[in-house]
């Protein structure tokens, strides 16, 4: 199914249902890979809707990206195809989209060695953050272990002594209560249990929870892991209070979670209350057009795009340097308010605490309390030799 440009005014994203989707113009070459089938398709699906919407409100110069999307069904194998295809086939100048880090980990380095760019609009990997940096490589979202060092201060600020933590054990997983322990420095890890990527069952893990003596749990469990675990541990009666970074209570997940995620504390770089100018219109604009509130992965997606059309607007992806320069600047107008890109081109920003909530209309949604790092970079930027 393939759609111009022109005419994404009147089509929702949402409406996409042949893959893959080309949208047709003459400027750069994007190839979109993210998930959009399966257990993690919520997160895909806002990525690429985010990614849409900012092309749309660009008009002309939104109508000089070629877009080609494709599904990675969260499997590695199957990105990898994608993007040599994508590479060899269909010559695009850039990669993006991809939400899983042992997809990224797969994807990212063979890109690179290929002379593409790769713009990362979630997934971002401790081991591409230090010494496996690259001048093609740009984090636009964060540092995997970013959101989850923030829960840690919280946990260490809010008194808990003893904490129960748990992640899929995966790239992303295995960084995120690696940031836990770095900010958490006090009190006990009671358990720290990594999960099967793709689990639904939990029963095992709650029972653990239950038997540990914790004060708290921490878990980063996203996309339908996490509506699984959230609903199981509802439903088992455990009174812990449940911490987590903003992936485990997303905009994508929270309408499945139900009230059980009420009054749930969790971290993000970018909430839909994030009072600033550009984030009210985002939010009001996303809303409007795929009837729903944007998730982070779609807030990412659509920061992504307007950094991609900055740089478009100085210079050109042919001439590698000068593109890097232009990306590396970060001219565009984040929905994050501050932003600007460390030496190994990842994301300095404030990350803050959230908690979900009711709103009238009984959407479930996440309002800002509390500020828990301030223009934070990450833990690896030391490592990157990069010029």
């Amino acid at each position: 199914m393939k759609l111009k440009s022109a005419l994404l005014g009147g089509i929702a994203a949402t409406s996409l249902a042949g893959l893959p989707v080309a949208v047709l113009a003459e400027g750069v070459k994007v190839g979109l890979i993210t998930t959009l089938s399966g257990g993690g398709a919520g997160l895909g699906v806002d990525t690429r809707d985010g990614f849409l919407l900012a092309l749309k409100q660009a008009g002309d110069a939104g109508a000089k990206v070629e877009l080609i999307i494709e599904d990675d069904q969260q499997k590695p194998d199957v990105a990898v195809q994608i993007a040599d295809k994508m590479i060899q086939s269909d010559g695009v100048d850039m990669l993006t989209g991809i939400v899983w880090s042992n997809l990224a980990m797969a994807v990212v380095p063979a890109a690179t060695a290929q002379s593409k760019f790769y713009l990362s609009t979630n997934a971002a990997p401790s081991a591409l953050a230090g010494a496996g940096c690259n001048p093609l490589y740009f984090s636009v979202s964060y540092q995997n272990d970013n959101l989850h060092e923030a829960a840690g201060a919280y946990a260490k600020s809010a008194g808990f002594q003893k904490m129960f933590i748990m992640a899929p054990n995966y790239p992303a997983g295995q960084d995120s209560l690696t940031g836990f322990k770095r900010f958490y420095d006090q009190g006990e890890i009671t358990a720290e249990v990594y999960t099967q990527v793709g689990q639904t069952d939990f029963a095992p893990e709650i029972a653990q929870i239950k038997a540990s003596g914790a004060d708290a749990v921490f878990f980063f469990q996203p996309g339908g892991m996490g509506i699984a675990f959230m609903k199981q541990y509802a439903e088992s009666g455990a009174d812990i209070p449940v911490i987590g970074p903003g992936f485990s209570f997303s905009q994508d997940v929270l309408p499945a979670v139900g009230d059980a995620a009420i009054g749930a504390k969790n971290s993000g770089n970018w909430s839909p209350d994030l009072d600033n100018a550009a984030n009210k219109a985002f939010v009001a604009a996303f809303r409007a057009e795929y009837g729903r509130l944007p998730s982070l992965y779609g807030a990412y997606a659509f920061d992504t795009a307007n950094l991609l059309l900055s740089a478009m607007d100085k210079a050109e992806v042919s001439d590698a340097e000068a593109f890097r320069a232009a990306l590396k600047a970060a001219d565009f107008t984040s929905v994050r308010g501050k932003f600007s890109f460390g030496a190994n081109q990842h994301p300095i920003q404030d990350i803050y605490m959230r908690e979900v909530i009711k709103l009238e209309d009984g959407t479930l949604t996440n309002k800002i309390i509390d500020t828990a790092l301030s223009d934070r970079a990450d833990a690896y930027v030391d490592q990157c030799n990069m010029q």
